[in-house]
């Protein structure tokens, strides 16, 4: 059923918006040379960060989609109905939400990277940093989903909550510690099934 639940909910992502994070991304590598100029060794150096910045935003655009249809159109209640627990119902929202942004995200990755002139090693690593990163991001997205589905302006609130919650991924995965940041993604990773579990328990009674 888990299964079920990722291909259904990949058909969907990828018959809605999936593109609009990925275009987002690239529009920041593009406009970010006309906001801080031309020269070339400046936005080699800050390359990784915009790239990371966009990253974030595009995880977190689609957020009110992840959970609310869902528990508004009944889905997740019967989905519990049919014996699926809702930490397993998180954990496959997880990697949905993983597999219809990041993939794409680490393609975009390339041509972005041109965008900010920033040269082979550098983009290896920001490509490293976004796979072993983006995990993270896209559980925290799903956690912050769970939590905030059913309030009013919960984009905003979502917005609100996820930022300050990944800035350990954000400066960890710019500056290259790859190691610190794939302890942070793990523990996302690890932890949001069972917030975005009890969200949902609470959600419903």
């Amino acid at each position: 059923m888990t299964a079920a639940l990722i291909a259904r909910d990949l058909r969907r992502g990828f018959a809605g918006a999936a593109w609009l994070p990925i275009v987002f991304f690239l529009l920041v590598a593009a406009l970010m040379p006309f906001a801080v100029g031309p020269d070339a060794r400046l936005l080699a150096r800050i390359g990784p960060g915009t790239l990371w910045i966009a990253a974030l935003t595009a995880a977190l655009l689609p957020v009110e989609r992840l959970i609310e249809p869902d528990r508004a159109d009944g889905m997740l209640d019967q989905l519990f109905l049919h014996g699926m627990a809702e930490e397993s119902i998180a954990f496959a929202k997880m990697v949905a939400h993983w597999l219809t942004f990041a993939p794409l995200l680490l393609i975009a990755a390339v041509p972005a990277s041109a965008l900010l002139a920033m040269d082979g090693g550098s983009l290896a690593s920001t490509e490293l940093a976004l796979l072993i990163g983006t995990p993270g991001l896209a559980a925290l997205a799903v956690a912050i989903a769970a939590v905030t589905s059913g309030l009013p302006r919960s984009g905003a609130l979502a917005g609100l909550l996820l930022l300050p919650l990944a800035v350990p991924l954000l400066i960890f995965g710019a500056g290259n510690a790859l190691l610190l940041e794939a302890a942070v993604s793990l523990l996302l990773t690890a932890g949001a099934p069972f917030v975005a579990g009890a969200a949902i328990r609470a959600a419903r009674t």
